[in-house]
């Protein structure tokens, strides 16, 4: 019999540090007690920041309006398969298909540059976010720009914001038993890729980043699945072991999760080993947070 476990969330340290930014139960717990304290309610049958989703969801008229913010940090800037422009537009992006707004608006865009950033590579990693909206179908509307002092952030840092309409939203907390679970791509790609060119790793074969946004990929599902597809969820930071252990928690229900099902390139496969990051590395985190 599957059974999930609800340890508390940790308490907060007395200071800030990486795993608080890591998507596991640090940095829920640092939205839950700091970010989401008393927060407004936004009244019966809108979704807002306490509901720990991809995004809020507002009432307007028939239709829901669903917005999504994140700020977005990477190195290298520029990776095998993409860069932080097109990561910072593809993470927006997917937000919002995670609620079922498939069909963006728009986009904001801030950015957060050091002092001696390259002005060519600025302008390359915005022709590269245009690019990745133009692939979703949007655009930027509007946006901000600050210079910070060499040495007091690390390159560039860019803030994306997106608005869409939906007639249906979907949660990532309405799991039920029987349900499968489906993987829209290969696991680790992008972790793996910018894993492998930070360690320098050489290794055979094409290890590129998949980011990319999907929602057209989720309209598509939404389309053919209709109310058959009940719960979606985003795994960034923290992984698939992190997306799935929200989802379970949420939901009420027990996950289980069969090895020979998960889709994993060779090349990742390989770069895992070489990091010392071996095939159990996920089950172990699943167990940890409470699922068989």
């Amino acid at each position: 019999m599957t059974t999930v476990r609800r340890p508390p969330l940790p308490r907060l340290e007395e200071r800030v540090s990486l795993k608080y930014g890591a998507g596991g139960r640090a940095m829920r717990s640092l939205i839950q007690h700091v970010f989401a304290k008393d927060v407004a309610d936004l009244g019966e049958g809108n979704i807002g920041l306490a509901a720990f989703d991809d995004g809020a969801a507002l009432k307007v008229g028939d239709r829901w309006l669903v917005v999504t913010t994140d700020s977005h940090v990477v190195q290298p800037i520029v990776f095998p398969g993409g860069d932080i422009g097109r990561l910072a537009v593809s993470g927006t992006v997917n937000d919002l298909a995670m609620m079922g707004a498939t069909d963006v608006f728009a986009l904001t865009c801030a950015v957060i540059i050091e002092e001696g950033f390259p002005m060519a590579r600025l302008e390359a990693l915005q022709a590269s976010l245009r690019a990745a909206a133009a692939e979703a179908g949007t655009t930027i509307v509007t946006g901000d720009t600050k210079v910070m002092g060499r040495g007091e952030i690390d390159g560039v840092v860019y803030n994306t914001t997106g608005i869409a309409f939906t007639d249906r939203v979907v949660r990532d907390c309405t799991l039920r038993p029987g349900d499968r679970i489906i993987v829209t791509g290969t696991i680790g790609d992008h972790g793996m890729a910018i894993m492998a060119v930070r360690h320098q790793l050489s290794l055979e074969g094409d290890l590129r980043s998949d980011v990319a946004p999907i929602n057209a990929l989720v309209r598509a599902a939404l389309s053919a699945g209709g109310d058959g597809i009940v719960a979606m969820k985003d795994p960034t930071r923290g992984g698939v072991a992190s997306a799935l252990h929200e989802m379970a928690q949420k939901s009420g229900v027990g996950i289980v999760v069969r090895e020979p099902a998960l889709p994993v390139r060779d090349e990742v496969r390989a770069a895992a080993e070489l990091l010392g990051i071996g095939r159990t590395t996920l089950y172990r985190k699943l167990k940890q947070y409470g699922i068989d």
